[in-house]
This record gives C-alpha cells, structure tokens and sequence, in this order.
C-alpha cells in the first residue's frame, strides 16, 4: 500500500505500523471467535450470499475460455460456467 491511498492529514504513524510483527499488535480487547459462530458464518462473494454445496475456488482459465463465457452470459458468466461444467459432469457419471 502507498501512502497516496490514505489521507493527507493522516496522524497515523506509518513507518511504526509497517515495522511491526504480528506478535506487536495488542488483541487482549478482541473476543475469541466462537464454534458457534463459526457455524453460523456465511460464504459471502461480493456481499451476495454463495448458495450451500458451492465453493469458492480459485482457478486459471485461457483468455479464450473467459471471453467465450463472458460474451454468451454478460455479468452472468460465472453462472453460466458452472452450470456448463454441472452438465458435462452429469452427463460423464
């Protein structure tokens, strides 16, 4: 991060903050995260919640194969991704 991205009138101590290890950072105030609430936890993609038995993957694609999808489906095109990959996988057994 540069320090253009942040506000001139910043008081923050950069240079401090950069140097410090994780070790140096006070969590004493920060409560522990609970089983439950992890259980309760959902998978959210840009603020959108990811429908259950989906995961969220990352993946290398040919500029081909995003440009095929991308130009049949718009903004759509993960949709129509997976369900072209769900049809062939059926369809394989």
């Amino acid at each position: 991060m540069s320090n253009g991205s942040f506000s001139s009138n910043s008081r923050s101590d950069w240079d401090r903050l950069r140097a410090m290890k994780d070790e140096d950072i006070d969590v004493s105030e920060i409560p522990e995260i609970s089983t439950e609430q992890i259980e309760g936890a959902v998978l959210r993609v840009g603020g959108k919640p990811v429908p259950e038995g989906q995961i969220l993957v990352p993946l290398l694609l040919d500029r081909i194969v995003l440009d095929y999808f991308k130009k049949r489906a718009g903004a759509d095109y993960r949709r129509l991704m997976n369900e072209t990959l769900k049809a062939a996988a059926v369809k394989a057994g």
